[in-house]
């Protein structure tokens, strides 16, 4: 991983020069110029120097936000100035060759001047909302509301809210408070159950003991449940033994007993209004390699009434098409997280676009696949980047029909 940020970190660097050529068209004046080169060397040798002592057990770390945000703010908004000046050259290049047949002028300062600026423009713009991602899009929760039809749910149920969040990670936040709004918007909708489906830390159960007091004050009629995440288990941190790294998973699952959740391992709970009963099963994490396999449906579902309205909790999306959908006992709805949206994209009502879609095909909203259905949440919190642009983190809301 080193080498390949070592050599992307290169590539920028020589592209330098080549940007350097529109801070050129734009002014003679030396200070500016010189500034420009201080500035960009000093963020790449600091980039570099970071990435050389990078260890796997940094990748959830304060020193990890620090070099994705170098990286996002200062040396990826490069690439629209490249892009703009190619456009000229490429010009240039036309008019060349075709001078090479007739005389002809092949070279227009204006066009030159006007291009390095819509470059410069919109790599700033674009580093601009990196910024603003960090500042304030962490902290822009939104109330995300979703009413789902069930064909088999019990008259009692009709109209009953459920809330889901997801990924928080608390380990990316420094100060607690700064969260207070968002317990109170998921509050504010009076919901009947609150469901956690996973990653409440990046590694270390510690991470989440400042954040206990805020998640007590979570509030449900019938209770609050949550599964484990991938980032639960702790499998991204050297331990000097299992037994360390089941003490802090164990320790993790007590922490949110004190704030009031439930932990479903491969079990399910039962929710009883007038007689009727709905079923909310959780299993462990379950996707893709690298990541674990520990999800056990069918112990979850011991014990279940085939015919009952069943409601899963399950980290990451991947199981429901994989394992899920495919189960010959139908879960009526699974709800997901994991994917964070990549906390990058267009998240508009009629376009949606991150590139986190090329991994993960379901990575935000509801879908429906073999008469069953799975939602996935896009993230309370944030990892890795801390920051948000343009998926917001969110709340769902979930009015049982």
């Amino acid at each position: 991983m080193q080498r390949n940020f070592l050599f992307i970190a290169a590539i920028f660097l020589f592209l330098e020069v080549y940007i350097y050529q529109a801070i050129r068209t734009l002014t003679d004046n030396s200070w500016i110029r010189a500034g420009y080169w201080i500035v960009s060397l000093a963020v790449y040798g600091f980039f570099a120097y970071e990435v050389s002592h990078f260890q796997r057990s940094d990748r959830s770390t304060v020193r990890a936000q620090i070099m994705i945000s170098l990286f996002l703010i200062f040396i990826l908004p490069k690439i629209f100035i490249v892009l703009f000046l190619l456009i000229d050259d490429i010009f240039r290049t036309g008019g060349y060759l075709i001078g090479l047949t007739r005389p002809t002028e092949n070279f227009f300062p204006e066009r030159r001047k006007f291009l390095s600026i819509m470059g410069l423009g919109l790599g700033g713009v674009l580093s601009a909302l990196f910024i603003d991602g960090i500042t304030f899009g962490k902290y822009r929760h939104k109330v995300r509301r979703v009413r789902i039809n069930f064909t088999n749910l019990p008259k009692s149920f009709k109209g009953y809210k459920i809330i889901q969040i997801s990924d928080v990670h608390s380990g990316s936040f420094s100060d607690p408070s700064k969260l207070e709004h968002a317990i109170d918007l998921i509050n504010e909708q009076n919901p009947d159950l609150v469901l956690f489906t996973g990653d409440m830390v990046n590694n270390i159960a510690d991470e989440f003991k400042p954040f206990i007091p805020l998640f007590s004050k979570i509030k449900a009629k019938d209770g609050k449940f949550a599964v484990l995440g991938n980032h639960d288990y702790a499998d991204y941190v050297t331990w000097t033994s299992l037994d360390a790294k089941k003490k802090n998973l164990d320790t993790l699952i007590d922490y949110e007993k004190q704030a009031g959740f439930d932990m479903l391992r491969n079990e399910h709970r039962v929710i009883e209004k007038n007689g009727e009963k709905i079923y909310i099963l959780g299993v462990e994490n379950w996707g893709l390699k690298p990541f674990p396999q520990f999800g056990k449906l069918d112990d979850a579902l011991k014990g279940v009434p085939e015919s009952a309205t069943k409601i899963l909790m399950s980290h990451d999306p991947t199981h429901f098409d994989y394992v899920v959908k495919k189960h010959p006992i139908d879960v009526h709805l699974t709800l997901s997280g994991h994917t964070h949206g990549m906390q990058f994209g267009l998240d508009l009502k009629n376009i949606k676009w991150s590139p986190v879609q090329y991994r993960y095909p379901k990575w935000a909203d509801l879908y429906e696949s073999e008469g069953k259905m799975l939602y996935v949440n896009r993230g309370f919190g944030v990892l890795g980047y801390p920051g948000r642009v343009g998926v917001l983190p969110e709340i769902t809301l979930f009015e049982l029909a």
